[in-house]
This record gives structure tokens, sequence and C-alpha cells, in this order.
């Protein structure tokens, strides 16, 4: 989240009017995270967050905002879209699409998370999971190993020899990653810490799903381990990784063939956001408020993992 474009105070309200919400109290650009437009925005009807979506067209969008409608139906704690007064979820805002998505309460989490936090987290991407097979809707991952290869290869010429070669070796590793047999499914893909927010060690809801995609369930449970299990060297911390791996479990074991592919994945996953960090590294785009976050977090994350080889039960 962040601001890319920026939304007067007479655009908004003339947005708004078109929603039961009120009038306008106030507004505030997000700064965390890092692509698209968002806002706090106040009303006498509550609290919202205003999205412009500066990558994805109209006709894409309808797919992320049904996801969380249906999350938000069977009972997993999600952000939900409003609908307008025509019941529609997506408008036009500043030559942008835009949703208004309700604001939950809690705060993401900025710090180590607590064994009870992954606990919650565990328990919710699991439920995630087994609900979302229901889910009739496809649509493929924008940021798998088409798109790895790809960044991989604009990346390459502005690397050190270094991570270069690392890199080129990881992506031969990683070659068959497509042809995997394990179970898929609607993923959130993006379930950071800054993506779920806590009150306390309760959990309030999700939030962003604007990577959500078919994907391996095992990919998304890739994801949560990288952030939220690691410790600042990269290696696992095992009572965090055990917290969120035997809560999940519990609801939907693991087949023996995500096992086997366990550290497979779990590199797929940090290279994906080692690649799309250095992208925003070394080919920023301006905004009002932007952040580019460390990709050297992931380079390290993924290390630990090449240099962890033995079998699934060593995790």
């Amino acid at each position: 989240m962040s601001v890319y474009t920026e939304v007067g105070r007479d655009q908004l309200v003339a947005f708004l009017n078109d929603y039961a919400v009120g009038d306008l109290l106030s507004y505030e650009g997000i700064s965390d995270g890092i692509e698209n437009t968002n806002y706090f925005v106040t009303t006498e009807q509550g609290q919202f967050v205003l999205t412009l979506f500066e990558h994805h067209q109209f006709g894409e969008l309808a797919y992320f905002l049904d996801v969380m409608t249906f999350f938000y139906q069977h009972d997993i704690p999600s952000a939900h879209p409003a609908a307008d007064r025509q019941g529609h979820y997506l408008k036009k805002l500043c030559g942008r699409p835009a949703a208004l998505v309700m604001r939950l309460s809690g705060r993401g989490v900025d710090t180590v998370p607590t064994t009870a936090q992954c606990h919650a987290i565990g328990d919710v991407l699991a439920r995630m999971h087994i609900v979302g097979q229901q889910f009739k809707s496809r649509r493929p991952s924008e940021r798998g190993p088409k798109w790895r290869q790809q960044t991989a290869d604009n990346l390459l010429p502005l690397m050190d020899a270094d991570s270069a070669a690392l890199l080129r070796n990881e992506l031969t590793f990683q070659a068959g990653y497509a042809e995997l047999d394990l179970p898929s499914g609607v993923t959130h893909s993006d379930l950071f810490r800054d993506n779920a927010l806590f009150e306390s060690d309760e959990l309030k809801g999700i939030i962003d799903f604007y990577y959500a995609c078919d994907e391996y369930l095992l990919y998304d449970l890739a994801v949560v381990v990288n952030d939220w299990c690691v410790d600042d060297d990269g290696s696992l911390n095992q009572a965090r990784y055990q917290a969120v791996m035997s809560t999940y479990m519990q609801q939907r074991p693991l087949s023996e063939e995500e096992q086997a592919n366990w550290n497979l994945v779990l590199r797929a996953a940090a290279l994906r956001f080692w690649l799309s960090r250095l992208q925003d590294k070394l080919f920023p785009r301006e905004g009002e408020l932007t952040q580019i976050k460390d990709p050297d977090a992931f380079l390290t994350i993924l290390q630990q993992h090449r240099n962890q080889l033995f079998s699934f039960e060593g995790y």
C-alpha cells in the first residue's frame, strides 16, 4: 500500500456520493506496502480503506473483490468491499479503478510475532484453504515461474557476480516447479504480518487480497512461514514454525508429495519476494508516499533454505 495517485478532497467527496456512507470527515494516505494507492477514509458512517489500483485493469479486479466477499461470507475474518448505491463494488477515481473496503480493527504485526499469533495465522490459513475449494473462479498467478524467469532476465545484468550466479543456479533448481503434482486452489499469496490485523493475540482480520490467485496451497503456507517464522538471519525459529505448522496441519495435513517438495516451495516463495523487492529497488516508481522493502531479507531467507536440504521432518 502506497500513494502513487493523489486524490483531492473534492474528487473523493464526489466519489463517496455514490455510497450510503454519509459525509466525508477525514482521509489520509497510507505508506505501507508497495503496489497500489491506498487511503484511510473516515465518514459519518464508519472507517474504510480506499484502494486505487495502479496495475490492474477494470475487468481484472472483479476476481479479487469476489475472493474477499467469498471469504467474508464463509466466516473467514477478512476485509470486504462496500457496495455503492447500485450494488457495484468497483468504480473509477482519478482515472484508476477504485474500491472502498470496510476497515477492520486491529493492527498489522510489526514486531516479532508471538506463538499465539502464529497459531492464529496457521488456523485461518488452513480454514481458507479448505473452504476455498468451493470458490469457482480461476485466476493464474501473476508471479509464478514465468514471471520469475522474466524478472530475473531483466535484473541479472544489474546484479553483482555472486548474486547473479546464485540466481541462475536457483532458477535451474526450480525449473520443474510448474509441473509439481500438489493440491491447489485459491490462495492469498501475500499473507505477510502487515496483512493480518491483531488486537493483542486475537486475529481481527485478513487484508490485501490483491495477489490472490490459483496456486499450490503449499506455496501459500510457504509465504507465511518465510515471513512469520524466520529470525533476522533467515533461519526458521522453531517455536513459531511449529506453532504455524502444527495448527495448520491439524486441519489440513500435508500429503507425501507436499512434504517431499517443501524445501523447493519454500525456496520458490523466497525467490519470488527477493526478485520483486529487487525490482522495486532497481526500478523504483514515483509516488507521494512509497515504501521500498529490503530485498536482502529474502535473499538471506533463500540462502538458508538452500543450505537446509534435509527432509520435511527436519523442518
